[in-house]
């Protein structure tokens, strides 16, 4: 045990350095998410259902969830860049524990999320946001959408090793992101969508967990009276350990089918 979580923090280190190293890349993701919050924020909040200021402050724990799920696509693409250059089978060949290479990843990437929920907190008081219910209860809302972090990290590490090169990663995960966000809580209440989609959007794991940091933080919800919206904290917690439970065994799985 003691062997395999020094290996393992031997890999955390590595992941580490190369994020040190490219600083430009977690630029890259934080892009995204701020132009999001400026643009649906300042030009499109004053005639969204929540108007006023008080939309910023409905978008942004929204902002966070969506800034996690596309973190997937970084993961992803450092598993298949270590596995197109021959990383993995290099350390495959060492005295290495068969689980550091992805606990090390896992550990690499809670370490980047942080960083990550960080600066959007800055951004988020910059723009108005405000956690109203005391620093407990905010930093369990900031736990909560760390754990869909974790839960995506796996996701992503089988994502990585199933694409045949890196370059495939992008053509995978946006499509995949891009409607999970879109039919989901983050910008808009699913009562305000057409019926069915609607129903999808309650049931998304995303929307799970950004209704229940808005209840944490204190800010605006979406209300609604289906099983899903009333039950949004055990949502929360549910469904990212359902996602461990599935994509953690079949990374494990085809890690070691790799050069086999």
């Amino acid at each position: 045990m003691n062997h395999a979580l020094r290996d393992a923090r031997v890999m955390t280190g590595r992941y580490l350095t190369h994020v040190a190293r490219a600083p430009e890349e977690i630029v890259l993701y934080f892009t995204l998410p701020i132009m999001f919050t400026l643009v649906f924020g300042y030009v499109f909040g004053a005639g969204m259902a929540v108007s006023g200021d008080t939309y910023r402050e409905f978008l942004i724990p929204g902002v966070f969830v969506m800034t996690m799920l596309y973190g997937l696509g970084a993961t992803a693409t450092a598993v298949a860049v270590d596995i197109n250059r021959g990383v993995v089978d290099r350390f495959r060949s060492m005295p290495t524990a068969r689980s550091a290479l992805m606990a090390g990843r896992s550990a690499a990437d809670l370490v980047r999320a942080l960083l990550e929920m960080s600066v959007l907190i800055v951004c988020g008081l910059l723009v108005g946001w405000q956690a109203h219910r005391g620093i407990g209860l905010a930093l369990a809302g900031v736990a909560l959408i760390l754990l869909l972090r974790v839960a995506l990290t796996w996701v992503g590490i089988w994502l990585g090793s199933l694409v045949p090169n890196p370059d495939t990663v992008s053509v995978i995960v946006f499509p995949l992101a891009f409607p999970l966000t879109a039919l989901s809580n983050v910008f808009v209440a699913p009562e305000l969508m057409p019926s069915w989609v609607g129903v999808v959007a309650q049931w998304n794991p995303l929307s799970a967990t950004v209704a229940a940091a808005r209840d944490l933080f204190g800010n605006p919800g979406v209300g609604g009276d289906s099983w899903a919206a009333g039950h949004a904290l055990p949502l929360a917690i549910g469904w990212p350990l359902l996602l461990i439970a599935v994509f953690a065994p079949l990374a494990v799985r085809r890690y070691r089918r790799l050069g086999s």
